[in-house]
């Protein structure tokens, strides 16, 4: 990375416990100069205009990661750039995520397409909207968002195994309304799939049937409602798909090892 003349001024280094997300929409005018970086990871998806990042162009739709103590020199390029970001310390097991195309020393970049970036930014968004809540579990709601967009963001990685399109509508569809009918036909239908060639390409591609990978999602959602709300055990189990809630507490308690109830304890 070129670096400026040494007598240039670092800019403010943020205080990062463990994420700080935001959006920002800057003039021409706008640049960010710290020498020896910072200790975390920085996040930038531009969503319009451009920026750069000493001699690496971030146009819009491209989402770039500076690794922890790489030099930050990175500005406005024209007359706009809007983007979001995020600064965090990522858990440990979110290091396979974060293995991108090294563009230059510390800068990784992927370039999503158009329906994978609009879903990186509507997490990233929900990490924004989460981070300025008022609830006492924001900061993790937070940081689950971010994972999530980095998760998208690793179904457009050239490093890591890519999940046919035709896969990824349908794991949206079945994270939209996890109350819905989520059976094997209506799947394939979705995506003009035989049931046979959607079953094989499900199972060779995520390692699960679609009947276990609907389940799983519905009862990790129904994790998380027994977590962060006080919901009765038979409106969780409504809200992700089972209107019988002795059948709901036999599946839940198979996959967790806990009813519902001593989960919610735990």
């Amino acid at each position: 990375m070129n670096l400026r003349d040494p007598a240039t001024p670092d800019s403010p280094i943020p205080v990062v416990r463990r994420l700080l997300t935001g959006e920002f929409d800057e003039g021409p005018e706008y640049e960010t100069y710290r020498r020896r970086g910072t200790t975390d990871w920085l996040l930038v998806h531009t969503l319009d205009g451009g920026g750069r990042f000493a001699d690496v162009g971030a146009d819009p739709g491209t989402v770039t990661l500076v690794r922890p103590d790489t030099p930050h020199d990175y500005r406005t390029r024209g007359r706009r750039w809007h983007f979001l970001y995020a600064h965090f310390h990522p858990k440990p097991d979110w290091s396979p995520l974060l293995d991108w195309p090294e563009v230059a020393p510390g800068i990784l970049q992927l370039r999503p397409a158009a329906p994978a970036a609009g879903r990186i930014a509507g997490h990233l968004r929900d990490a924004v909207r989460h981070q300025r809540s008022v609830l006492p579990q924001g900061e993790q709601l937070s940081a689950n968002a971010l994972e999530a967009a980095l998760l998208w963001c690793d179904t457009q990685n050239p490093k890591a195994v890519r999940i046919d399109d035709r896969l990824l509508r349908v794991i949206e569809l079945i994270d939209q309304d996890l109350k819905a009918r989520l059976d094997l036909p209506k799947l394939a239908r979705a995506v003009n799939l035989s049931v046979s060639r959607f079953a094989h390409l499900f199972r060779e591609q995520l390692g699960v049937s679609p009947a276990q990978f609907v389940e799983r999602r519905r009862l990790d959602a129904a994790c998380r409602l027994l977590e962060l709300t006080t919901r009765p055990i038979a409106s969780v189990a409504a809200e992700v798909g089972y209107p019988d809630p002795l059948y709901f507490s036999t599946r839940f308690r198979h996959h967790t090892g806990q009813s519902p109830t001593a989960y919610r304890r735990a």
